[in-house]
């Protein structure tokens, strides 16, 4: 006898579990090789197996973006890989007549995005929401993003507009290292974890030349200043300030040579995160010259 559950037989269910189980051997098993699936909208059936299989089957072929319909899915290769990132990579999906059809890229979005708003008779924003878990890669895809604009929207006829737009390309760039010494830290999952979230405004011109941007952060994590969780760090322009600092910098801030701060767990972990005149010179391309910067790190030395 058939028993009914929530208005369906049971057997319907194990025929329809069974067939699933067909169709996914089927799928798994078939000729065309998962890591040629760039889209995860090909993958059938959907279930979370095949789906996992088919990016697990890309990212062992060193192929980290995948497509699922309109959203792209970016897998954080942990490691580098500059050629991805090219500035011939950059022309070649800006040039492309149908950039969709190349192989799927952040800077397919990207290019998408910009070509949306050239379109466009009257400008409408255009938005790209990026998320992902912590150790994602959400910042370094922030990055690509912002010097794919900087490369592709400032392309000035004029040498006067093409010194400003070298200008704010310089400033985008460098507001990276000076947000992430403030607000990235070392925590468990990721070595340079984002404690705050932003939202990154690029404005253009009605020529689609890039004019400016504006950096709006929110809910920066205040309390790690104080209490940072076993075998994590405190934000990194603490570290970058006791290991960069020079003599004379160290007597004035009061930063005792090979003293131990309660508030700076693991000092010992070097990190590529750690160098102080990378943040020093990104500051000054920000126009925060060096009296400013001195003030700023001799707050920031005081809450040691």
């Amino acid at each position: 006898m058939l028993q009914q559950v929530n208005g369906q037989s049971s057997g319907s269910d194990a025929h329809g579990r069974e067939s699933l189980r067909e169709d996914l051997q089927a799928f798994l098993g078939g000729e065309a090789p998962l890591h040629q699936l760039d889209d995860l909208t090909k993958v059938n059936p959907v279930t979370l197996e095949t789906v996992l299989r088919c990016l697990q089957a890309r990212y062992t072929a060193d192929t980290f973006y995948t497509r699922a319909g309109c959203t792209l899915v970016a897998l954080n290769p942990f490691k580098p890989i500059p050629q991805l990132y090219s500035p011939e990579v950059m022309q070649e999906y800006h040039t492309a007549p149908q950039p969709q059809k190349l192989k799927p890229h952040i800077f397919t979005v990207g290019e998408q995005t910009y070509r949306n708003v050239k379109s466009l008779i009257e400008p409408v924003n255009q938005s790209i929401v990026v998320s992902g878990e912590s150790g994602a890669g959400k910042t370094w895809t922030s990055r690509c993003l912002m010097k794919f604009y900087a490369v592709v929207a400032a392309s000035p006829t004029s040498w006067e507009s093409h010194k400003i737009a070298e200008r704010i390309e310089q400033r985008i760039l460098n507001s990276n290292p000076v947000m992430e010494a403030f607000g990235n830290a070392c925590t468990l999952r990721n070595n340079n974890s984002s404690r705050f979230g932003k939202f990154i405004q690029l404005q253009l011109n009605r020529a689609q030349q890039m004019t400016g941007a504006a950096v709006q952060t929110y809910l920066l994590e205040k309390t790690r200043v104080a209490c940072q969780a076993s075998s994590e760090r405190n934000f990194h322009i603490f570290y970058q300030i006791c290991k960069g600092a020079s003599a004379d910098e160290r007597l004035q801030w009061h930063l005792a040579e090979g003293a131990a701060f309660s508030w700076l767990p693991n000092p010992e972990r070097t990190l590529e995160e750690d160098c102080f005149e990378v943040t020093r010179e990104a500051m000054l391309h920000l126009g925060i010259d060096a009296p400013t910067q001195n003030n700023i790190f001799q707050c920031v030395a005081s809450g040691l």
